[in-house]
């Protein structure tokens, strides 16, 4: 069983303390506690949604937006770069 912490209460993703496998039980920890079966393996480090996400969806982590979902999400996906873009750190989408 691998484990996941959930910063913030608010939060749609947990991070993965363990590496997981697919079909998995990932145990949350953390601001929110529960479980997921996690749908691929999930690297140590890395993201799994926690709740349904329609495409658009701001993704929260830390309380915080870190990016918008790319897709639809479906909790215990692996979420990372491939279906996340990062809305952290991008000068390119400065308005002014």
């Amino acid at each position: 069983m691998s484990r996941a912490i959930v910063l913030h209460a608010s939060d749609n993703v947990a991070t993965l303390l363990d590496p997981g496998q697919e079909g998995e039980t990932c145990i949350l920890q953390g601001e929110r506690s529960g479980q997921v079966t996690l749908m691929q393996d999930v690297p140590f480090g890395h993201k799994v949604c926690i709740a349904p996400a329609s495409a658009g969806t701001n993704v929260l982590k830390y309380g915080q937006v870190i990016g918008t979902a790319r897709r639809a999400l479906r909790v215990g996906e692996h979420t990372h770069v491939h279906n996340v873009d990062s809305t952290r750190g991008r000068g390119d989408l400065n308005t002014r």
